[in-house]
């Protein structure tokens, strides 16, 4: 491998549901957000820069409450997702404020990335072992006749909410591991008997494995995928901007799924037991910080990441 992969972590969002900016909320008496033990992770599993996705007015925040104290340990660089950044022949809807999804935030990166790189949100926990299970696929594989990338799975009851739903791309896998489909479901409950997803609030429920493998956005890619980000994101304007001008987005696994149906890319799925942990409602702080205090008590992580 020519280029040394490169960590890029979406931070654009503010988490509605949670309110607040809950990447940059302490889970530790230390002061550490999530986003330090996976920087912490990554930077353990041999990723030296990071790039972070942000918006331009939380920069200032973003820099004093992370970037600045990581950026001792690794290389920072901060690009910006901006809706108004959108290719000239199109125009943001009037009275469009929602940013245009994870596809579009990962292409915000495209002049700061030209090699292998992962993709991570800044508010989950995605345990040690995902980090070292992307960072050694993308030291060892590179495009051929295919783009070729990768998924860490997680299993379902290992990413479940005890305060409410979530939403959990479902993964079909193909004899050989490799990704055949996503399923995005976008209301998935924790339930006496495991686990189920309703399509129509709530009205009726369909079972699903606690066994499945499901996507948490850890994704590993070369720097092609930036090119089809490129080369898509105007199909996408062009089709969704007439039906859904306010609210629709350019998710980066729609993206994924178009090129394996394509059969321009395969996705090896690299499976991991490792908990999950994310705030995802206000309510779910508590099991994070006290997952994050296990685990240092188990000795895997000192209480000063960065002392």
């Amino acid at each position: 491998m020519s280029k040394k992969p490169v960590l890029v972590i979406m931070a654009a969002g503010m988490g509605s549901r949670y309110g607040g900016l809950k990447q940059i909320d302490p889970i530790d008496p230390q002061g550490h957000i999530i986003m330090d033990f996976s920087l912490y992770d990554a930077r353990r599993a041999g990723f030296e820069k990071v790039v972070f996705i942000i918006k331009k007015e939380n920069e200032a925040v973003f820099r004093e409450c992370i970037g600045d104290r990581v950026s001792k340990f690794m290389e920072v660089e901060y690009v910006f997702q901006d809706i108004r950044n959108i290719p000239s022949e199109y125009q943001v809807p009037e009275g469009r404020v929602k940013p245009w999804g994870t596809g579009h935030a990962v292409l915000s990166c495209i002049d700061a990335v030209n090699g292998p790189f992962a993709v991570i949100n800044a508010d989950d926990y995605y345990g040690s072992k995902a980090f070292s299970l992307i960072y050694d696929y993308l030291t060892t594989h590179e495009d051929d006749d295919q783009f070729r990338y990768a998924m860490v799975g997680y299993l379902l009851k290992n990413t479940l909410t005890e305060n409410g739903h979530v939403a959990r791309g479902v993964c079909q896998m193909d004899e050989n591991g490799f990704l055949a489909d996503i399923h995005e479901r976008t209301h998935i409950e924790k339930t006496e008997n495991g686990a189920a997803y309703t399509e129509d609030e709530g009205r009726t429920w369909i079972p699903v494995s606690s066994d499945s493998l499901v996507s948490m956005n850890m994704w590993g890619f070369s720097s092609s995928m930036l090119q089809m980000l490129e080369e898509k994101f105007p199909d996408f304007l062009e089709e969704n901007l007439k039906t859904n001008p306010l609210k629709c987005e350019f998710f980066l696994p729609f993206v994924v799924d178009e090129l394996l149906e394509e059969k321009r890319a395969t996705v090896q799925v690299l499976k991991t037991e490792d908990q999950w942990h994310g705030v995802t409602y206000q309510e779910d702080k508590k099991t994070v910080v006290d997952a994050i205090q296990k685990l240092k008590r188990k000795g895997l992580y000192p209480e000063q990441l960065w002392g």
